[in-house]
């Protein structure tokens, strides 16, 4: 009954604002209603000459500090939104200044509709995580939705809305720069997660002034850019689009996410802003989307230079029309479609529908009650409260993954006599942030060598050298770097990439260690002291030679404000590390695209030389999908299909004993994976379907349950008809997508 009254209630909530919206309509020109299309981003004066996107090129990539940014002099465009030509703003930070500039729109515009601040906020405000791609790695879904609900708590306390993530884009190539902002290759995980972030961000209620609005992006496939070279084409089956690249998105759309993205890439041939495919059919459609729709920055104006509209104002009119509402800051709607909607090229309800899914969206934040969400004084005391910093730990020490450990040499004893940390990212601040942390602080952070000194017995004596640049031929210091790892018991090299050789327009042609850092390895490995690598990057990387030849290797990404104290956690085991492989790491660049889940080809790699595979070398990843070792070992026994065949429309429960059998305790992530024998189409080798994260004391046992619904392991045909058809399925059920323990089971039509 109570149920009952509250869904009346909030029918009648809905049926209120919807008739709120109808009657602003009716009021505003046309100039308001394409202001509610337009997001604006403030005018920098004073910026040497540098065009804007220059400056926020600059900015991601660290060479122009935020506090000098934000002390650069700005254009709000104050007039602009006195006069309701803004319904959007974008890069405006801080609780007095959205305030003031939302006090204008309140109180000085002709129909006093608030305004919606937006941000990149990727992975933290101001307490920053780990990456993205890091934080899959965990395959911790409770965290996870956690990180994103304190970056929504802080960004929100800093005035700001709405947040351009979670990015949901599968990409199965590392030369990408953006995989350290997606979830790696896998279809599956990647809709896993994107609920949860969408969760967290979000929370149960958008009106929560704890909770931010969160973005679907980049829609669609912009993973899959033709030689991993950002905003490049991307050209393939419709098959493979709804089977691997949609999906994340369908499930961010189930899990309530308020707004889409749209991609830079054109999608067989038609650029995604203009693509009434993707953002009618598919997302209003199939998805049954009720939100609004962003473009990228300046992918509008850019349909042209793609060459699908001969002018500015006909992309502008292909983007309403196809299903795009918001233009994110480059004023191409706010320029081009007055005249359109005028002449009568664009019919005046299609302009309605639009500004009426922006105007709702505000609605459900409550910006029309509470414009004012935030303060001064909650904006201070919430970014980076101390609860907050805690979960950045908590998550930092669960996206590192264990590559190696020969000899069990980790953890290393607190009490060794002396330590040598080398490398140019040993105590290095920035670099740790990751990209997109353009509101974090460096003076936040903690080094791996302050870590480490924090970790170690007061005697333990720790010795540091630079040894060389991250980048460029200049060996700075090789020679002290060896000679204080001669002296030592131990060498902990900490090597990888910088934080702008990952994320936006960061692709890479190379997968190995940059500049002089191998060199620097195999220098010190001549020591004949055990070295230990600490990865620091932002994509899976080429490192045959270290996997080869160092003691061990352990993968911390770039993990944000907590990353020395995380890996000395792990390095001397405080913490066992639990974290696998979202990415699969390949032998050589010239392996990429690589994953786990290809589909069957009829002359599978082998000894026999007529068969897919290399000349000159391995056709097998360096570390496979799913993979991360653990201080202590696992065991898997008993695997239980419960049913030999099962119908189309049954399910299935698929068990493993899994036991701890090593010397302390751990996490194991067990994963289920199904391969369809045989079909009317070819099907990959294998597929996630399942996970489970389970902790287990020194010499316990846990059976380990997925209930497989057979309904969604169907495939589309040829006519784009989803189908499951009978036939047998193989189980493997293991550590990681190469190992595990082996069943079948048959699907039949009866």
């Amino acid at each position: 009954m109570v149920m009952a009254e509250l869904n009346i209630q909030e029918k009648m909530i809905v049926k209120d604002y919807e008739n709120k919206i109808n009657e602003l309509i009716d009021k505003m020109t046309t100039e308001e209603k394409v202001g509610q299309l337009n997001q604006s981003l403030p005018s920098i004066f004073g910026a040497f000459g540098m065009t804007k996107d220059e400056i926020i090129e600059k900015l991601v990539e660290g060479e122009i500090s935020y506090e000098d940014f934000q002390a650069m002099k700005r254009d709000y465009h104050k007039d602009d939104i006195r006069k309701g030509l803004i319904g959007s703003m974008g890069g405006i930070t801080g609780a007095e200044l959205s305030n003031e500039l939302q006090k204008i729109a309140i109180e000085e515009s002709r129909l006093g509709i608030p305004l919606l601040f937006g941000l990149d906020v990727i992975h933290g405000y101001r307490t920053i995580f780990p990456i993205p791609l890091a934080e899959a790695c965990s395959w911790d879904m409770e965290l996870i939705e956690k990180t994103a609900e304190i970056a929504a708590k802080e960004a929100s306390a800093a005035g700001i809305h709405w947040t351009y993530a979670p990015m949901v884009d599968v990409s199965r190539d590392s030369r990408w720069g953006r995989v350290a902002e997606g979830t790696g290759e896998d279809t599956y995980l990647a809709s896993v997660i994107a609920a949860a972030r969408v969760k967290g961000f979000q929370g149960e209620n958008l009106s929560d002034p704890d909770r931010v609005l969160a973005c679907a992006k980049h829609f669609a496939a912009y993973g899959a850019a033709v030689g991993g070279r950002d905003y490049n084409t991307v050209d393939m089956s419709l098959q493979t689009l709804h089977e691997v690249y949609l999906p994340p998105f369908e499930a961010a759309a189930e899990a309530g996410v308020g707004t889409f993205m749209s991609a830079f890439n054109d999608l067989n041939g038609i650029p995604c802003s203009v693509n009434n495919y993707l953002l009618t059919d598919v997302l209003r459609g199939q998805f049954g989307f009720k939100g609004f729709v962003v473009s990228d920055a300046n992918s509008i104006a850019e349909v042209v230079v793609h060459g699908k509209s001969v002018d500015r104002k006909e992309a502008s009119k292909k983007a309403l029309l196809a299903g795009l509402e918001m233009d994110m800051s480059q004023g191409t709607y706010l320029q081009d479609l007055p005249e359109k909607i005028i002449n009568g090229d664009i019919p005046e309800e299609v302009l309605d529908e639009a500004v009426r899914r922006v105007l709702r969206v505000k609605y459900q934040l409550g910006l029309f009650d509470n414009p004012y969400r935030t303060d001064c004084n909650l904006e201070e005391k919430t970014l980076l409260a101390p609860e907050h910093v805690e979960v950045a730990r908590k998550m930092a020490q669960r996206s590192i993954v264990l590559l190696k450990n020969e000899n069990n040499i980790l953890p290393l004893k607190k009490d060794l006599k002396k330590i040598a940390v080398i490398g140019p990212l040993a105590d290095n601040k920035k670099e740790m942030l990751g990209t997109w942390a353009i509101t974090g602080e460096s003076e936040d952070v903690v080094t791996v060598l302050t870590g480490i000194q924090s970790a170690v017995d007061k005697d333990t004596e720790i010795v540091y050298s630079k040894g060389c640049e991250v980048t460029g031929d200049v060996d700075l210091d090789f020679n002290t770097a060896v000679q204080i790892a001669n002296e030592s018991d131990v060498i902990i090299a900490v090597v990888g990439e910088s934080a702008d050789m990952s994320g936006e327009a960061s692709s890479r042609m190379d997968l190995n260690f940059p500049g002089r850092q191998e060199e620097l390895l195999k220098a010190l490995h001549q020591t004949d002291k055990p070295v230990v690598v600490v990865l620091i990057n932002g994509r899976p990387l080429s490192i045959p030679w270290a996997a080869e030849n160092v003691s061990a290797i352990v993968e911390a990404w770039q993990l944000g404000i907590e990353s020395g104290n995380a890996i000395a956690d792990v390095l001397f085991g405080e913490f066992n590390p639990s974290g696998k492989l979202v990415a699969t790491f390949p032998y050589s660049v010239g392996q990429v695209p690589i994953y786990y889940n290809h589909p069957k080809t009829g002359r599978p790699a082998s000894k026999i030389k007529f068969t897919s595979k290399y000349i000159d070398g391995p056709s097998e990843p360096l570390y496979p999908f799913g993979f991360g070792l653990s201080y202590t070992t696992f065991k898997y026994e008993n695997l239980l299909i419960s049913a030999s065949e099962v119908t189309k429309e049954g399910k299935v429960t698929i068990s493993v004993d899994v036991q701890n059998t090593g010397d302390r305790s751990g996490e194991e992530i067990v994963q289920l994976y199904l391969t369809d024998v045989v079909a009317s189409r070819v099907r990959p080798v294998k597929e996630l379907k399942g996970f489970n994260k389970v902790a287990l004391q020194l010499g316990e046992t846990k059976t380990v349950s997925f209930e497989i619904e057979i309904r969604n392991l169907g495939f589309y045909d040829d006519a784009m008809d989803y189908i499951i058809e009978p036939g047998l399925f193989k189980v493997s059920i293991g550590p990681n997508s190469k190992e595990g323990l082996e069943g079948e089971f048959i699907v039949v039509d009866y």
